[in-house]
């Protein structure tokens, strides 16, 4: 059975939309543990807005690790209309959400992860269908912008890491907790 893994870089109250904004420095810790969680997944779950805001940067990036990885691994993109431009490894799935993850969580394979995509990530959440959440939370205030919890009921979760990093982010792991 496959895990699905929600990475998401937030601001210290919750901000999760265009991190480029909010997110100043990192370290090569931050860049080991995003290393650490892509070289575990084989599929990425993106949205259409994230595809559409992603598809003319990331094939011709080379920001690393998060270049090769994108770029050399499947992409389930979910949207309902034929998807623009072109990005190798990108398929458009036109089937309800919570129904295609559940058939992919029963299939065999590496993680299924959720990268910059905050209404697929709420909507997993909600149904109950994240395994782990791995947060990066940067030590910014952004002020504004979309967070990756609002709108979502009461849930517990279990912390399983929290490590700090040299620039002052936190690298939080959570798992859905079995008296939630």
């Amino acid at each position: 059975m496959r895990r699905v893994v929600v990475y998401a870089l937030m601001s210290l109250d919750g901000v999760a939309e265009e991190p480029g904004d909010w997110v100043f420095e990192v370290d090569e810790r931050v860049f080991r543990n995003l290393a650490e969680v892509v070289g575990r997944q084989d599929l990425v779950l993106l949205g259409r807005a994230t595809y559409a805001s992603w598809v003319d940067y990331w094939p011709t990036s080379d920001v690393q690790p998060f270049a090769d990885f994108v770029n050399g691994t499947p992409k389930h993109v979910v949207t309902s209309s034929p998807l623009d431009g072109a990005w190798p490894g990108a398929v458009a799935v036109g089937a309800p959400l919570v129904e295609h993850v559940r058939a992919l969580r029963a299939g065999d394979g590496g993680d299924v992860g959720v990268h910059g995509s905050l209404t697929v990530a709420r909507t997993l959440l909600a149904a109950g269908l994240v395994d782990e959440l791995q947060l990066v939370v940067a030590p910014t205030v952004a002020g504004r912008g979309r967070r990756l919890f609002e709108g979502q009921d009461l849930q517990r979760l279990q912390l399983t890491r929290a490590e700090p990093t040299p620039s002052g982010c936190v690298l939080l792991t959570y798992r859905p907790s079995s008296s939630a």
